[in-house]
């Protein structure tokens, strides 16, 4: 049985199927999904499809894309959102500087604010980390009481010891599947067990052999196959180990 611990199910992409996809998920064996946010309306969304299926769950956040957007008002906003009994998580947040959408300082400044929240709200972050590695580390080395994830990871080894090292997780995409993913599968082969976890970030990175495709949370095992590989594991105990992990992180019972 799979978590799918980081999708995107508000996105347009799946305007014309979205039901009847989600509803197919459980006798695929994806039985937990994390619905992560990028925006205020995207959390809105994320908590709608929560409360219609049982089996989802949803992060609040503002992506560092639209971090030019967010206004007092939007923190407050994002706060009462993180009431919702499956609010689980604050995010996606973070620093991209490979496109910037928003400047520099102003995506600084409101991921200082959303780390606040969640400590505030004692949720757990996921982070977005594009090409922003000295100055993200930075400043959540002022958080250290908070548990985060780095969503679909694919830095050093040496980036990956230093988040471990604050107890923090990684989570990893189809990726993985990749010609060119040395650096990720060599830090699935060194890291924790108890500190991996699976996500697609649909409907983005598909995995080999469907990439190009929309994504879904149907190809995780594509993913854990991958991982299994890695560590010499089975694609069962991949899921297993990564269904724990997920769960712990987001304190889903």
């Amino acid at each position: 049985m799979f978590f799918d611990t980081h999708a995107h199910y508000d996105d347009k992409r799946f305007n014309d199927d979205r039901d009847e996809l989600l509803c197919s998920m459980a006798e695929a064996g994806v039985t937990l999904i994390l619905n992560s946010a990028g925006s205020y309306k995207s959390a809105e969304f994320s908590l709608t499809l929560a409360d219609k299926y049982p089996f989802v769950f949803a992060s609040t956040g503002v992506h560092p894309h639209d971090s030019k957007s967010m206004t007092d008002d939007t923190t407050a906003a994002l706060e009462a959102l993180l009431t919702h009994p499956k609010a689980v998580a604050v995010g996606e947040i973070g620093l991209d500087y490979h496109y910037d959408f928003s400047p520099r300082d102003v995506q600084r400044k409101r991921f200082r604010e959303q780390l606040e929240l969640a400590r505030s709200a004692k949720k757990p972050v996921i982070i977005h980390e594009r090409e922003s590695t000295a100055d993200t580390l930075d400043i959540i080395r002022d958080f250290r009481d908070l548990t985060g994830v780095f969503h679909c990871f694919s830095g050093s080894w040496e980036t990956a010891k230093i988040i471990l090292g604050m107890g923090w997780y990684l989570s990893f995409t189809g990726v993985v599947t990749y010609k060119n993913a040395r650096k990720a599968l060599e830090v699935i082969e060194k890291m924790p067990a108890d500190r991996i976890m699976l996500e697609t970030d649909c409907p983005y990175l598909s995995p080999e052999p469907v990439r190009g495709r929309r994504n879904s949370s149907l190809n995780l095992p594509y993913i854990a196959e991958k991982i299994a590989a890695v560590r010499g594991m089975s694609i069962e105990d991949v899921a297993a180990l990564t269904m724990e992990n997920g769960k712990r992180f987001f304190g889903i019972g």
